[in-house]
Order: C-alpha cells, then sequence, then structure tokens
C-alpha cells in the first residue's frame, strides 16, 4: 500500500458497522450519477459518430439524384438518334411513369399488410400476461 492508501484504509477499518451502512445509500447515488455520467458521454460520441454518417448518406443521395438525372439525359439522348428528340424524351419520360406506378402500387399493398401501426402482437401478449396475473384465462399451473 501507498502512503495514502494506508490511512484511508485504516479510517475504514476504525469505522463501525452502522457508520459503513449509513454510507451505503450515498455511495450507491454516488455511484449511480457516475454511471448516468458514463452513459451520456458514451451517447454523445455514439451520437457524433451517427450525425457524420447521416451527413454522409444524406450527400450520397444528393449526389445519386444528379446521377440519375444524366442516366435519363443520356436515355432520352441515345434514343434520340434514332427518333427525334421529343419522341425520344417522350418514352424515357413514360417508361419513367411505368416504373413510378408499378413501384407505387407495390408500396400500397405493403402498407395494406401491415394491419395498424400498433404492436397488435405484443399488445395481446402483454394482455394475456396481465390476465394470467391476475389468475384469468390459460396459463401454466
Amino acid at each position: 500500500m501507498t502512503d495514502r492508501e494506508q490511512p484511508a484504509a485504516a479510517g475504514a477499518r476504525a469505522r463501525s458497522l452502522g457508520a459503513l451502512v449509513s454510507d451505503l445509500p450515498r455511495l450507491v447515488v454516488d455511484l449511480l450519477k457516475a454511471e448516468l455520467t458514463h452513459l451520456k458521454a458514451e451517447f454523445a460520441e455514439k451520437a457524433k459518430y451517427a450525425g457524420v454518417g447521416i451527413g454522409l448518406f444524406a450527400f450520397a443521395a444528393f449526389l445519386l439524384f444528379f446521377a440519375f438525372g444524366t442516366l435519363v439525359a443520356a436515355a432520352i439522348l441515345g434514343i434520340a438518334v434514332a427518333l427525334p428528340a421529343w419522341a425520344a424524351a417522350l418514352i424515357v419520360f413514360g417508361a419513367l411513369v411505368v416504373i413510378a406506378v408499378v413501384l407505387a402500387l407495390i408500396g400500397a399493398r405493403s402498407f395494406k399488410k401491415m394491419d395498424g401501426v400498433a404492436p397488435s402482437q405484443t399488445i395481446a401478449s402483454i394482455k394475456q400476461d396481465a390476465d394470467a396475473l391476475k389468475g384469468l384465462g390459460k396459463y401454466d399451473n
């Protein structure tokens, strides 16, 4: 033991059990405060990295938006070699509208399968647990 630890250890040995037990709530509160401070610091660090990641994904989506526009322009120019430019643009427009309608219909069907926003299975499970605690319904003996 170092010179600093010896007086602290001697003081702890000299204290009565009642004094040590009376310090326990304060020590637990101090421990919880320290853990909460550590948790906040950890979340702050993770939030910083998440913010950078979200920003980079947003910028990538921004660039992809313009890349898609360039691809559409290239398709129009490619078809314009064989047809007038207005006809090429109209063909590409029609193809994009058909793709958008198909995707919207698939998305609408997916929403219909969702059956509401509330977590119905979890709610039913909680109700079943509450009934079991009350002694109602089916439960294992």
